[in-house]
């Protein structure tokens, strides 16, 4: 039994998730003090995109951005040596993609719900806005945070489209699990594919039950 995969699954996940994590409580707060409406809602789509595409999709346009003989991938490859595409940095990129709008969205509706009127009595004390950030909005809305967390993780967990068209399915290099249960399922193998499935059942089970404990606290409290 190969369990490369889980190893493989478990590295891009716990890199994409931190990532995620910054990116997204970041783009949500930058987000949020942009002043134009429609400048707003114009961002806030492009940074949504990527929930509601076909991962194959967002594969393509990553393929087409990290090729080897695209833009970026072959600026990267000229000038540090390293070639994006069919390696494992691919498999967190395509994770972070398609993870990301569930941590922007869930951070953001976070922020949303904070009172205006902290925040410009913040504003009058003379906190900058990365103290609004980490004094008042991360604490104040940690649990949509951690919520956003979670969900993204198991995203990234299943991410298998976008991961494919990248990163490719290499044994050993960029097999992860779901791509280790389609390759066993077309191989004929379903006692393997299963024994991966149920690792991907756990892991997703788990960070539900956590997401659902922390929401219950979380009414708890503000009862």
């Amino acid at each position: 039994m190969d369990f490369s995969p889980v190893w493989i699954s478990l590295k891009t996940t716990v890199c994409a998730s931190v990532i995620t994590f910054v990116i997204g409580i970041l783009a949500a707060w930058a987000v949020m003090f942009i002043k134009g409406r429609k400048l707003k809602a114009a961002v806030d789509g492009l940074l949504t995109i990527p929930l509601v595409l076909p991962p194959t999709v967002a594969g393509f346009f990553l393929l087409w951005l990290f090729g080897a003989r695209r833009p970026i991938g072959s600026f990267v490859e000229e000038v540090f040596g390293f070639r994006i595409a069919f390696s494992w940095v691919a498999t967190v990129l395509s994770a972070v993609v398609v993870s990301f709008p569930l941590m922007y969205r869930s951070a953001k509706a976070g922020f949303e719900q904070i009172d205006q009127n902290m925040i410009e009595e913040a504003k009058m004390l003379g906190l900058g806005k990365w103290g609004i950030l980490w004094k008042i909005l991360f604490p104040c809305t940690f649990p949509s945070i951690l919520s956003g967390m979670i969900l993204s993780t198991t995203r990234g967990l299943g991410e298998y489209g976008a991961t494919a068209m990248l990163a490719g399915n290499i044994p050993g290099k960029t097999r992860t699990l779901p791509l280790a249960v389609y390759s066993e399922v077309a191989g004929g193998n379903m006692d393997r594919a299963a024994v991966y499935v149920a690792v991907i059942l756990v892991i997703a089970f788990l960070s539900v039950w956590v997401m659902n404990m922390m929401t219950k606290a979380e009414h708890e409290i503000k009862m």
